[in-house]
């Protein structure tokens, strides 16, 4: 029998998390299962094959577990976008906005080489301020992002926007209303 899931149908939807009001768009069911996590890395990977990419990217945390099977899948090396202070070399770190705050991500200094081809990847585009942080990162070590790619996109809250208009490809799986 052949399965007919679409990709929303691997995702959990929890309600007023982490706030009241959220509709958080869990991922890791999608990650539990073989089927879904496989058609999610290979719809993330498909629009780039054949462009150059020498490196993939993924932010902190769920960018780790996608960006890293992507990586896997083109053949190329992974390079970690963390929470300040957790790498254990030398980086660089840039500042970004929160609802309610700040906060910090730190990429190695060494882990890009000037004119690499980079593929950005996360779970969720939201507001897109870890992304952005994150192609001002890969940036400043003199790489190019040749395109970010998310399993969700909340389009309502401007992520989107906000990368495309920093001249970013994007390319999202599936979109939901609403926060």
């Amino acid at each position: 029998m052949l399965d007919t899931k679409v990709l929303q149908d691997y995702i959990r939807t929890i309600p007023d998390f982490p706030h009241e009001g959220i509709m958080f768009r869990d991922v890791t069911t999608l990650f539990q299962d073989p089927r879904g996590f496989r058609l999610a890395v290979d719809q993330l990977l498909a629009p780039f094959v054949g462009q150059r990419i020498d490196m993939v990217a993924g932010l902190e945390a769920r960018g780790f577990i996608l960006g890293g099977a992507v990586a896997h899948q083109l053949s190329k090396g992974f390079v970690p976008i963390r929470k300040k202070g957790k790498l254990p070399a030398a980086t660089i770190e840039q500042e970004y906005e929160l609802e309610y705050g700040r906060a910090t991500v730190e990429i190695h200094d060494d882990a890009l080489k000037p004119g690499d081809k980079v593929l950005l990847v996360d779970d969720l585009l939201a507001t897109g301020g870890t992304a952005e942080a994150g192609i001002k990162l890969i940036e400043r070590l003199g790489a190019e992002v040749v395109g970010c790619a998310f399993v969700v996109d909340l389009p309502e809250i401007g992520g989107r926007q906000k990368l495309e208009a920093m001249g970013m490809a994007v390319h999202a799986l599936c979109h939901y209303e609403g926060a």
